[in-house]
């Protein structure tokens, strides 16, 4: 089960900047007993159209290094050429694809922040496509699904920064999230792109007691964009220290989790239906790269005369990321796999995130892996709103190489020297053996974003695993390859 946002409507509060900890040493590095070949040592067969693909295979580490010339940014967010991106439009305004920034007729200190600050060239794929939907009267409702990594937040955020009146020092765009990581995720990007706007912005998010301040004593909130969790939006709303009379745009990241019956569908249609009490018309945008029938259906009926863009499902995974299946024996091999096999692969190969299923696997697996001698961190929901900052920071900034994480991170988290992902677990839906198939595909998207090469190792244990991870090889059309040991 995903680990849940604790959006508690009793410790609201804002939060821009967090602390950074001192540095941890750095992760042990073990060398292997003897010097035989081992299972990263080979390239990995390629897969031919004529001949039958091999059971087991093995792994180029070449192919899995981060280029140090592309270390410092991505100039622009490429879709894969022959992503299947499709768009539907209603009515009969007529949108055309934008090449250049400049044919959206930005501002130009937001043309500005593009340039200089995040140094993009161009809109990516689905940013050409969906920015003339958002930017165009009569500025129409918008349900979007694309692959991870695409430039989807790009699309919203300056969404919602060029539909600011930059003089009018009230509320008009509201960012709606699962988590606060991936809230103040999104407020650094709307900061660093509208940093020569003068727009400003608030994070609204369950804080620390230690920092909390009672909703009666914090003044009304006057930024003009808002991005936080449901719980903690509801509350200021409801306590009218979020005011909605001037909200031009409502933006749902992450929308089909937002909207899911085990997610936070009553948190977020009270936020909708407060806000159109107050807005004569208020734009709603809904991301994420997956949407299954039930949502999709659902989203359909609470929003009106929309525009859609969409991907089929076997086409959402990266192109760039590796899928991997490891067969182990039992759980003790799982850990062993990862000390004495994926550790080994070095830190040359970037930052490496491990996700497990529950609280428990996170805290027994790190403190196995400590106890080891290796440096890692894990980050869960039982962590505090400080601690949860200060892992996430150290980890964005470097500090730390390895992660090991509950769902909680599976969505929407960026992080560029990411091409490691290790499912310690295989997702499930909660109380059932059924793959959890929207996860998954969140989970790989966590490596190889911004266009960079990366591998998702799923550690397969027993004939329960083995059926869910076919499962999921089904549902994707995509057979995961298989990676010995010997």
């Amino acid at each position: 089960m995903a680990d849940p946002e604790a959006s508690s409507a009793t410790s609201a509060s804002s939060t821009t900047t967090t602390a950074t900890a001192a540095a941890e040493p750095p992760a042990a590095t073990k060398s292997p007993a003897s010097e035989t070949k081992r299972w990263a040592d080979i390239e990995d067969e390629e897969s031919s159209n004529n001949a039958e693909a091999p059971s087991t295979s093995e792994l180029n580490v070449e192919n899995l290094k981060i280029d140090e010339d592309k270390k410092i940014v991505s100039k622009f967010l490429d879709e894969p050429e022959d992503s299947n991106i499709k768009a539907v439009t209603s009515g009969d305004t007529p949108y055309t694809s934008a090449s250049t920034f400049e044919e959206l007729n930005l501002s130009e200190d937001l043309l500005k922040g593009l340039y200089v600050e995040m140094k993009f060239l161009k809109p990516s794929k689905i940013q050409a496509i969906t920015l003339p939907m958002i930017l165009t009267p009569p500025h129409k409702d918008l349900i979007a699904q694309a692959h991870n990594g695409s430039g989807k937040t790009t699309c919203f955020v300056l969404g919602m920064l060029s539909r600011v009146n930059p003089k009018l020092k009230a509320p008009q765009a509201i960012c709606v999230c699962p988590t606060r990581e991936l809230a103040i995720q999104n407020l650094e990007v709307l900061r660093k792109m509208g940093r020569y706007t003068g727009i400003t912005a608030e994070c609204a998010v369950p804080m620390d007691s230690t920092n909390y301040t009672p909703i009666n004593r914090r003044p009304p909130v006057s930024a003009q964009v808002v991005i936080g969790t449901p719980g903690t939006i509801k509350k200021w709303m409801s306590y009218k220290k979020l005011g909605a009379s001037y909200v031009k745009i409502l933006v749902f990241d992450e929308a089909d989790h937002m909207l899911a019956a085990d997610g936070f569908k009553d948190d977020s249609l009270k936020i909708k239906k407060d806000i159109e009490k107050s807005s004569t018309h208020c734009q709603v945008l809904l991301f994420s790269a997956t949407f299954n029938e039930t949502v999709k259906n659902f989203v359909s009926k609470i929003v009106n005369d929309y525009n859609q863009l969409f991907v089929k499902k076997e086409d959402l995974s990266l192109e760039s990321v590796k899928q991997y299946k490891v067969r182990c024996p039992d759980e003790l091999t799982k850990i062993q796999i990862i000390r004495e096999r994926i550790f080994d692969l070095g830190e040359n190969l970037g930052q490496r995130i491990i996700f497990v299923h529950s609280r428990n696997s996170a805290r027994m697996l790190h403190k196995q892996l400590v106890e080891d001698g290796y440096s890692v961190t894990s980050i869960q929901g039982a962590n505090t709103a400080e601690e949860r900052d200060k892992i996430v920071r150290e980890f964005k900034d470097g500090l730390t190489q390895v992660l090991i994480s509950t769902d909680l991170l599976a969505r929407g988290f960026d992080q560029q020297q990411i091409n490691l992902v290790i499912n310690y677990d295989l997702p499930v839906k909660h109380n059932s053996e059924e793959p959890d198939y929207e996860v998954y595909l969140h989970r790989v998207g966590r490596a190889g974003r911004f266009g960079r090469k990366g591998a998702v190792f799923n550690l397969v244990c027993g004939d329960r695993d083995e059926a869910i991870m076919r499962k999921i090889e089904l549902y994707f059309r995509s057979d995961v390859t298989e990676v010995s040991l010997a």
